[in-house]
């Protein structure tokens, strides 16, 4: 299969909608609906769980079971405290960076709809420039323009309510595509991406696939804990994002080299089961495909480790998308790149025969 226009107009504008949509980590569904309603015409049936993950199966009768995955949920902040002055201070939901925060809008989400804010901070005059004060997570505020308390909460913002970013996609220069919660909602593109070309290049798969967009990855792998342990599966194959090191103030000593547009990244780790990823890796030379390698030390830091570890263990891999700036508002990916993950879990699930262990002593 060539990666010549992998992406269509349609696949484009599907991403595009479904990026732009707000989906923080516990508040995934709204953005599980957009996933679910494009993926519906290449699948058989859904399964879902109380959490919000959603799986949309291929052969859901069958005994051998292959997952594909990404997660779906986003970095976000939770509403902490506020002020008398109606001034609102915030705790992570997720990895958020406190350092980008000062002078973005933000979307507050409240059950009378989003009250718009801003991250304030004090003017460049106002400060004393000989013990300049960074941003930090206790002195990091939103402002939406309200004299007091009082006011503030008729708006229906209280302790609680999840902040979001609206920052929308964009592409840059013909190819790059820009938008936060690239991490890692471009999983779950690409995967629906396999279920749609499996779907239009008429493939039978001789084994069940569970096209697997979970939640909660941002605080720990939960949705993918809880959504092996209903799958039950004999193989993964997990697609996240990874750090491109080549922009300033990356050491390569210590983060490796991967760069965008060099390809999909295959990972060395104690949860990737090796001749799983060695079946990935045949699979990207056999077809021409272009691919990076990274090694992880104890972990992957991906859903990749609670499917693995889960079950008995279960054979798993890890396919990355090399992406710059992550965890801010202007996440950056290659479009190559993700034609060419979609393109490499693609033609290694044509590889996979049902009853396969991946065993070393087989």
């Amino acid at each position: 299969m060539s990666n010549k226009n992998i992406i269509t107009d349609k696949s484009l504008d599907f991403f595009e909608r479904y990026l732009n949509n707000a989906s923080p980590t516990g508040y995934e569904w709204e953005g599980q609906k957009i996933w679910m309603d494009y993926l519906k015409p290449y699948v058989d049936t859904f399964i879902t769980d109380t959490y919000g993950t959603a799986v949309g199966v291929i052969n859901p009768e069958a005994e051998y079971k292959v997952v594909i995955e990404g997660h779906s949920d986003e970095i976000s902040w939770y509403v902490n405290y506020i002020t008398d002055d109606g001034i609102i201070y915030v705790i992570r939901n997720g990895g958020s960076d406190h350092q980008i925060a000062p002078s973005k809008w933000v979307n507050i989400h409240t059950k009378k709809g989003i009250v718009k804010g801003i991250f304030g901070w004090p003017a460049i005059h106002t400060r004393d420039r000989s013990k300049e004060e960074p941003p930090k997570l206790d002195n990091i505020f939103i402002d939406v323009g309200a004299k007091d308390k009082k006011e503030v909460e008729a708006l229906g913002v209280h302790v609680g309510c999840v902040i979001t970013y609206p920052d929308e996609f964009q592409i840059l220069n013909g190819n790059k595509f820009v938008c936060r919660a690239i991490d890692n909602r471009a999983g779950g593109f690409m995967i629906a991406e396999v279920a749609r070309l499996l779907h239009e290049n008429k493939v039978k798969l001789p084994f069940g696939l569970y096209i697997t967009n979970s939640v909660q990855e941002e605080i720990g792998l939960r949705g993918a804990e809880m959504i092996t342990q209903r799958i039950k599966p004999n193989a993964a194959i997990i697609t996240d994002v990874c750090h491109d090191t080549t922009t300033p103030m990356i050491d390569k000593k210590k983060q490796g080299h991967t760069e965008i547009g060099s390809g999909p990244v295959v990972s060395y780790a104690p949860a990737v089961q090796n001749k799983l990823r060695e079946r990935i890796l045949e699979t990207a030379e056999a077809k021409e495909i272009p691919f990076q390698r990274l090694a992880a030390s104890r972990a992957t830091g991906t859903d990749t480790d609670a499917f693995a570890y889960s079950n008995g263990g279960v054979a798993s891999a890890l396919i990355s998308l090399p992406l710059r700036y992550m965890h801010t508002t202007v996440e950056m990916v290659h479009r190559e790149d993700v034609e060419n993950v979609i393109r490499l879990i693609y033609e290694t699930l044509l590889t996979i025969k049902p009853g396969e262990t991946f065993s070393y002593f087989d």
